[in-house]
């Protein structure tokens, strides 16, 4: 009925403009999407799911008018057509409605849940000829405020219509990718490795693993462009994968064959593949076949993953401390900072994002020794990233951080040249090995 409805109003509207009637009627299409809804079905259950659906339905619809046409167009995604002027300033009103009252916290159940929505906008004046035209470009406009960092709304212009095209190709090729790393020994991704430094006494403790991808006919494709890709189309999990058993291969054979039995590895690990189910199993899995100590293993999530379903990522972080992993987490300070429930998670580091290293100079070094103080009051450790000047590595001295990573030091570079590292350090020092790190 909502796509009938739709094409009622583009042939209205054409028959106006073929009578070059000034009074053609403008409206817009709103396509909606809640942010991460397939974690809230993953972690806490499609009947909670539906729950959340029902209250977010309820929402939307005081965000309308009665003339207003509402529809669920299936799963979690639902489309407005609203009726407005010559320009898309009451439809962005909508958005920004809808924004407002999704703000707060929504309580299902005994379940706590934070939840948004993404919205794109596409608006008649786009001469369009078919309904699934207008709610096409909507559905990009969408995927762009996903882009973009979801919670947000964009009015479609044309230039998005070519960027779809573009990632519809990017993801042909890491559908590719990814289908050439299972069923082959050959792949286009690869491992890079960059040092991770003890700011006390300057010497490597272990390394972050770094995906890169070397395209056959692109070149490097930055992770920035590929890996939302990949979040989105669940591609992430079986890269995530290879990650993690690439990684701790890497680092079984570096103890072994240097003797640096300390040395850690930290891994990034996505929310989509944090919450699913088999993923413990396969960490512990990838354990037994590496042979490394599991304390030697660290993985870093993000805020986000930690505030979108609270009480099943306790769970699983719980269970993950139990294993002996250590857990750290990235770029804090900057996504949901919920101070009040860090202090329930299994977390032992907390790594300052480098925006705050790099924002020293711009007063932000109070945020530093804040964030500093508030790990170690909570028996956490704190990782520094992006160190490029010996000014900010003295500064960190002195904030009592640990523990520090970037170009300062190293970039990311690949296994051959991170070995390179480890077997220098060696040379150069004078300690047995199992006390350089």
């Amino acid at each position: 009925f909502f796509m009938e409805t739709l094409s009622q109003k583009l042939q209205i509207s054409h028959l106006a403009q073929d009578n070059n009637d000034p009074a053609v009627n403008r409206f817009a299409v709103l396509y909606i999407d809640v942010d991460h809804f397939k974690l809230v079905n993953d972690s806490l259950g499609h009947s909670v799911g539906d729950q959340l659906l029902v209250a977010i339905v309820h929402f939307l619809k005081r965000c309308i008018r009665s003339a207003d046409m509402f529809a669920r167009l299936g799963g979690d995604e639902f489309a407005i057509l609203v009726d407005q002027s010559n320009d898309s300033s009451f439809a962005q009103t909508v958005a920004e409605r809808i924004r407002a009252l999704l703000s707060f916290p929504l309580k299902l159940q005994e379940h706590e849940i934070f939840t948004s929505v993404s919205i794109g906008i596409a608006c008649s004046s786009g001469n369009y000829k078919q309904p699934e035209e207008i709610l096409r470009d909507a559905d990009t406009a969408m995927y762009r405020a996903k882009a973009l960092g979801r919670s947000r709304y964009v009015v479609f212009d044309q230039a998005m219509h070519t960027q779809a095209v573009a990632r519809l190709r990017l993801e042909i090729d890491l559908r590719h990718a990814v289908e050439e790393l299972i069923s082959s020994s050959t792949s286009q991704f690869q491992l890079y490795y960059q040092p991770i430094i003890s700011l006390k006494t300057g010497k490597i403790v272990g390394f972050e693993s770094l995906l890169r991808w070397f395209h056959p006919q692109r070149g490097i494709v930055s992770p920035v462009e590929f890996i939302p890709v990949a979040e989105e189309t669940g591609l992430i999990v079986p890269i995530g994968r290879w990650v993690l058993q690439e990684s701790c291969s890497q680092l079984q054979y570096w103890q072994e064959t240097l003797n640096l039995p300390g040395l850690t590895i930290s891994v990034n690990v996505s929310s989509r593949q944090f919450l699913q189910p088999e993923f413990i199993p396969q960490i512990e899995q990838i354990l037994v076949s590496s042979q490394i100590p599991n304390y030697c293993l660290k993985l870093e999530i993000t805020e986000s993953v930690l505030m979108e379903t609270a009480i099943s990522v306790t769970e699983r972080l719980e269970q993950l401390r139990d294993l002996g992993i250590k857990l750290s987490l990235d770029d804090f300070g900057t996504g949901y900072s919920s101070l009040s429930y860090l202090h329930r998670f299994p977390v032992n580091t907390l790594k300052i994002d480098r925006t705050f290293v790099e924002g020293f100079n711009s007063g932000q070094e109070q945020i530093v020794r804040a964030i500093v103080t508030l790990a170690h009051s909570l028996a956490m450790d704190v990782v520094a990233e992006g160190i490029e000047t010996p000014e900010q590595l003295e500064r960190l001295k002195d904030l009592a951080c640990e523990y520090g990573q970037g170009y300062l030091f190293s970039p990311p570079v690949d296994r051959c040249k991170a070995e390179l590292m480890l077997r220098n350090l060696l040379t150069n020092q004078k300690l047995p090995a199992d006390r350089i790190l």
